[in-house]
């Protein structure tokens, strides 16, 4: 089986721009990421996806490999689907590029569930992690996840997801963590199957898989990590990093 990992790259970010190459130690936030990915040894081969020659020129500077989009792409997904096509690979991580502070447990655990999966009946796996703070499970930026018995997805929302109309039930409130790993043809048939409505109001390209009926399995983890989303974040994992 090989796999293999990607790590879609835009330069522009609508709530911290250029966020990709601030200074993370020494390092831009996406060679940090880069690098991380390589030295898990999970990976049969690494690779940055991007539009941006600035962040292309970041990743070929430290003798890493690079594959420039062709076209626009509205999510991460249809950006490495574009890539992979033509290659011969069966699983594909897809590895955020603002998360450098990478867990290779975790990453470890979404491709044993491949290799558990005898008939190949999952299409892809993903990460969560329980989450206690009530200001985070309502915080709409925190993409929240519901699974089944068997740990398959449900749904994918913004908002506080169950709700918790009996407050005497208790129940583990899931954050749903952007590092997905795909069977390759789960990645092609995403990039040609058009967005509905449901991932069009809620703005989660997980949910277009679940509106076609693909099967995600959730792996659950207790490494949360930092996304880089903001100048306070960046700060959070320079901290972690030293």
């Amino acid at each position: 089986m090989r796999v293999i990992s990607m790590i879609p790259a835009r330069y522009q970010a609508s709530r911290f721009p250029a966020k990709l190459m601030q200074d993370l130690c020494g390092k831009p936030v996406i060679v940090r990421t880069y690098e991380a990915a390589v030295q898990t040894g999970l990976f049969d081969a690494v690779y940055v996806v991007t539009d941006s020659e600035i962040i292309a020129e970041a990743i070929t500077e430290v003798g890493g490999q690079v594959i420039m989009s062709k076209k626009r792409h509205e999510s991460g997904s249809d950006r490495i689907a574009e890539a992979i096509v033509d290659m011969d690979v069966d699983i594909v991580i897809n590895v955020q590029g603002d998360e450098p502070l990478i867990d290779r447990e975790s990453l470890a655990k979404t491709i044993k569930v491949f290799k558990n999966d005898e008939k190949k009946e999952i299409d892809l796996a993903s990460l969560m992690t329980p989450i206690s703070d009530w200001e985070e499970i309502s915080n709409p930026n925190t993409v929240k996840v519901v699974v089944d018995n068997q740990n398959f997805a449900l749904y994918f929302s913004r908002s506080p997801i169950p709700y918790p109309r009996d407050e005497e039930v208790e129940v583990t409130y899931y954050k749903h963590k952007g590092v997905y790993a795909f069977r390759k043809r789960a990645l092609l048939d995403f990039q040609q199957l058009p967005m509905l409505s449901l991932e069009a109001k809620e703005k989660i390209e997980a949910i277009r898989f679940l509106e076609y009926g693909k099967k995600i399995k959730m792996v659950e983890t207790h490494v949360s990590g930092v996304e880089i989303d903001t100048p306070e974040d960046l700060e959070r994992a320079r901290r972690a990093w030293r």
